[in-house]
């Protein structure tokens, strides 16, 4: 279904922003940005709201005809959703907990029951109820205090992720308002750990203009926020803060992390009084992460070990990093990704040859000493330890999903290694996963590096033969690794002949540490070259039609997007690019903009001479120029608080001034989300069929 070539009748205008400019100058280089103009931290702004506004105007008149494909697809996504549904219950302390949606409801209600059955079940949370007062809403977690009785609840209403928390009573079955208490947390993280007196816990709180967490204040159920007190304030904006609790719920954790170091704070949460301390001196570049079981602290650590290596050291010794004891080297080979402590086991999380596995160590009784990896069948899949409340437990629950297996949970001995199927993902309508083939291929990009790549596609349309669409997605960015996994709404382009692809660029750590330090920084250049040549490649090799391909990705995948529009424009027909960070230079020499300074060590500091060059060289923002370019939809959020509106907003602008082809550019904005798009199971099926829709109509009859 292409879209309609346009006609006297039907050609709307598209929206030419007003030019101001604003110059910039820094490093004896000067830039001029006729769009900087559009920037409103109040979003109130009556031109920049108009502007916005006419876009959407123009983008759904220009999709107008293929609005009954939209509405085909977002059927389609539907239609595979089984409407009522539970989670798997979780057993934390003498509670087993679940989710459960019905119907038409958008969210999941919490429930807790004493058996695994939930026969007894009674509703935690009536979350439809709460968010239908909203136009957006997320709740980022529920938290029960260790004696059961009071649950925290962390709520964003307007996607900025800042998040007020309430909470409720839980020693009466009663649902009504009445069970709250007088307690309300605002401007916050959402994250709340409890100390072990069931009255005391901590929170991290917002600097509303970096919308950083940058306070620590403990809170005493029944007093007013007002009254809370601060434990600790971190001046150094480069880190990230967050808070956790070890394994063996004895200790609380602050936890500092920026892009190439840790620093871990710990209290007992015995002693909700005292004073966090240093687990161990801070060093710059030391990551790790630090957890507790008994006596001994284990840590995942790559202090001289780049891949990473886990250490053990006693509580009295865990201040002295020269003491700690190794229990599994550094691999050149292998990345060690995380440890999870059980009392007789530990499962450890690493990754070879860009595929993850888990090992399983014995670490008491006749076996101790003991280990054997837990394997599946896939050639490319995903894999996770989950809902392992327990540490207690002799029994581990496993989430797998690859490009051909819907979403499942699986439950392991640990000490045998048996395994059985706790739940799948069901879909509705006739999938059948025999029809589909997912394959792992390395190709060798411009440098002689060997990028691997994820494919999938439906075995009956696929030949190999040049004649299929295809549809390539990436990121490449702060060493997040994309595996792949199953996504049910993907089969309405599988099943209209498209290939997917996964290209596993360098920016992530998909080949251990190093893959990630090739790809950031002054090395940034090579994501962008990854992503390109594995576009080439795989046409050359017949997996893709030169002229069918596309391009997809969001946040710093949206960075990707724009780079490759402008380095190489005619190997796309269509992109999609969602809200996307594109204004790299300006946005990293402003530390005003929320989650700037901390980002250094991923671009670089541009107030440094040779970082603002290399930040230069690629911004997408400062190097569109009078060419050609695809096809291409922007989506982002009014109330992004990750990647501001006004980035992919003058970008578009200044796209419109410069390009020199009649390609379809539009830009949508969501003006009630934030980063993370609509709310709501079905809400946001509309913006992947609005993608979709929008790369199946490029294609010609």
């Amino acid at each position: 279904m292409p879209i309609s070539a346009p006609t006297p009748a039907n050609i709307m205008a598209a929206p030419i922003a007003k030019k101001i400019p604003h110059k910039m100058e820094i490093h004896h280089h000067q830039r001029v940005d006729n769009y900087y103009w559009m920037r409103d931290d109040e979003r109130r702004d009556s031109d920049i709201l108009a502007h916005l506004n006419a876009e959407n105007t123009y983008t759904d008149a220009m999709l107008a005809a293929q609005k009954p494909l939209q509405e085909l697809l977002f059927s389609e996504l539907k239609a595979r959703i089984v409407k009522d549904d539970s989670s798997l219950p979780v057993k934390d302390g003498k509670y087993w907990y679940h989710n459960q949606i019905k119907g038409e409801q958008e969210f999941s209600n919490c429930y807790r029951s004493t058996s695994f059955t939930g026969t007894d079940k009674t509703l935690l949370l009536d979350v439809n109820e709460r968010a239908k007062r909203h136009e957006f809403y997320d709740l980022e977690e529920i938290s029960i205090s260790p004696n059961d009785q009071i649950m925290s609840i962390s709520e964003d209403t307007d996607g900025r992720r800042i998040y007020s928390i309430s909470f409720k009573d839980l020693s009466t079955s009663s649902t009504t308002e009445e069970t709250y208490l007088a307690d309300i947390l605002i401007e916050t993280e959402g994250q709340v750990v409890w100390a072990n007196d069931n009255q005391t816990l901590f929170y991290v709180k917002k600097d509303l203009e970096t919308l950083l967490g940058t306070q620590v204040y403990r809170h005493k159920i029944g007093t007013e926020q007002a009254a809370d007190v601060l434990v600790y304030e971190e001046h150094d904006h480069s880190f990230y803060m967050s808070l956790d609790q070890s394994r063996d719920d004895s200790q609380i954790y602050i936890c500092l992390e920026a892009t190439q170091s840790t620093h871990y704070l710990v209290l007992s949460a015995d002693q909700p009084d005292g004073q966090f301390v240093e687990l161990c001196p801070y060093r710059e570049q030391h990551e790790y992460h630090a957890d507790k079981m008994g006596e001994y602290f284990y840590i995942v650590s790559n202090y001289q070990a780049k891949n990473f290596r886990l250490m053990k050291a006693s509580v009295d010794q865990v201040a002295d990093i020269d003491s700690w004891q190794e229990v599994i080297p550094h691999r050149a080979a292998v990345l060690l990704e995380d440890v999870e402590l059980f009392h007789r086991f530990i499962v450890v999380t690493e990754r070879e040859q860009g595929q993850i596995r888990f090992i399983v160590h014995s670490t008491q009784g006749e076996n101790c000493g003991h280990q054997y990896p837990l394997t599946f069948a896939d050639p490319c899949y995903f894999a996770c330890l989950v809902d392992n409340q327990e540490p207690q437990s002799s029994t581990a629950r496993l989430y797998y999903s690859s490009l051909t297996t819907p979403g499942s949970t699986f439950e392991f001995d640990l000490a045998s290694g048996e395994r059985k199927l706790l739940k799948q993902q069901q879909l509705l309508g006739d999938f059948n996963p025999q029809n589909y083939q997912c394959e792992r291929i390395f190709i060798t990009v411009r440098d002689g590096v060997a990028v691997p790549v994820s494919i999938v596609y439906r075995s009956d349309t696929f030949q190999k033969d040049g004649t299929n669409p295809l549809l390539q997605y990436g990121y490449g960015a702060y060493g997040l690794t994309i595996d792949p996994s199953f996504s049910s709404q993907m089969l309405s382009l599988l099943d209209r002949g498209f290939v997917y692809v996964i290209a596993h660029i360098r920016g992530s750590e998909m080949l251990g540490r190093e893959w990630y330090e090739t790809g950031k920084k002054a090395h940034k250049q090579n994501t962008f070259n990854d992503f390109i040549d594995v576009t080439k490649a795989l046409v050359a090799q017949g997996y893709g039609a030169k002229d069918k391909i596309f391009a997809s990705g969001g946040s710093a995948g949206g960075l990707l997007m724009g780079a490759i529009a402008n380095q190489a424009p005619e190997l796309y027909l269509g992109i999609g690019a969602h809200v996307p960070f594109l204004d790299v230079l300006t946005t990293m020499l402003d530390e005003s903009i929320p989650l700037t300074t901390n980002e250094y060590d991923e671009w670089g500091n541009p107030n440094e001479a040779a970082a603002y060059q290399s930040i230069l060289a690629y911004s997408p923002m400062d190097n569109i120029s009078a060419q050609h370019y695809p096809n291409i939809l922007v989506t982002t959020g009014l109330h992004d608080s990750q990647v501001q509106y006004f980035e992919p907003m003058k970008w578009v602008a200044k796209m419109r001034e410069l390009k020199t082809d009649d390609n379809l550019l539009l830009l949508k904005t969501d003006m009630e989300a934030g980063h993370g798009g609509a709310s709501g199971r079905f809400k946001s099926l509309k913006e992947s069929a609005l993608e979709m829709s929008f790369f199946i109509s490029l294609l010609k009859d």
